[in-house]
């Protein structure tokens, strides 16, 4: 990966970190996204120190706020002439409904909407430096979510928390799938990947007691970033493009994230909420 650029965000904690460590033994060039600075540094140091790659970049962004991802992209390119590899990892599974600093619910605007801008605002540097690939996190809970078009971010919806969360990974494979065809040709290619059930701090504003019997069951977050690495950096994926991966091997997602009407009409609504 000696000569590739890769962000990474979400990159100071879990599986973020991890893949990110994996690909900075690979000597990638890689360029964290992170939210906190005290926390994105501390992670930068580290796996620099771990891996003994000085390429390792820290860029500040809030991914809730449609605002900070432009800001981001606008420094990113003012000090990048490429980009190889996006990861969209960042998420977020919250159990209480709140709203992002855009209006819209928190599942919804970190997990879909921030990916979806982030790489749409991505695209000519990605096809520039092509080939590239995509990698965005999925999750086997989008089985449980569903699409309504009439409440999208299930607002006027009682329910519970994973079926926010799962709604907003849906939402997210329909659009990853959408670009793959979109895409076509370019030699960008997007994939899905679900890490598995893994111990990170995702949903971490659950009950101590719920979270406490859970994580008896839950993977470490270097094996929920193999997949992750592997599609960064393999050349048996490439030229592979909307897929859905777990354990490095192709699967098949939900019968509802392979409907192109969906699809299509997903990406309108999300092209007009992220103002592009």
């Amino acid at each position: 990966m000696e000569g590739k650029i890769c962000i990474v965000t979400g990159a100071n904690s879990g599986i973020g970190k991890a893949t990110a460590i994996g690909l900075a033994k690979m000597n990638a060039t890689v360029v964290m996204l992170c939210r906190s600075r005290a926390r994105g540094e501390e992670a930068q140091n580290e796996i620099i120190d771990l891996t003994g790659n000085n390429n390792v970049d820290l860029l500040i962004c809030d991914l809730s706020s449609q605002k900070e991802i432009r800001d981001f992209v606008s420094e990113f390119k003012s000090k990048y002439q490429n980009l190889h590899v996006l990861i969209n990892n960042a998420g977020v599974m919250l159990s209480k409904k709140l709203l992002s600093v855009d209006g819209f619910e928190m599942n919804f605007a970190v997990n879909h909407l921030a990916p979806f801008l982030l790489t749409n605002l991505l695209l000519d540097i990605l096809k520039k430096s092509a080939p590239s690939r995509i990698i965005n996190l999925g999750s086997a809970a989008h089985r449980m979510g569903k699409i309504d078009f009439e409440d999208l971010q299930k607002k006027n919806k009682k329910g519970r928390f994973f079926r926010l969360y799962g709604s907003s990974k849906l939402a997210l494979t329909l659009v990853s799938y959408e670009l793959s065809r979109k895409l076509e040709g370019s030699h960008v290619i997007v994939n899905v990947v679900h890490p598995g059930l893994i111990n990170t701090k995702l949903g971490r504003d659950r009950s101590s007691t719920r979270n406490g019997f859970a994580n008896k069951f839950l993977k470490s977050p270097e094996i929920g970033a193999e997949t992750s690495i592997f599609l960064a950096s393999s050349p048996e994926v490439e030229g592979i493009t909307g897929k859905y991966f777990a354990k490095k091997k192709e699967k098949p997602s939900s019968k509802d994230s392979y409907n192109e009407e969906y699809a299509k009409r997903l990406w309108e609504i999300s092209t007009e909420m992220t103002k592009l």
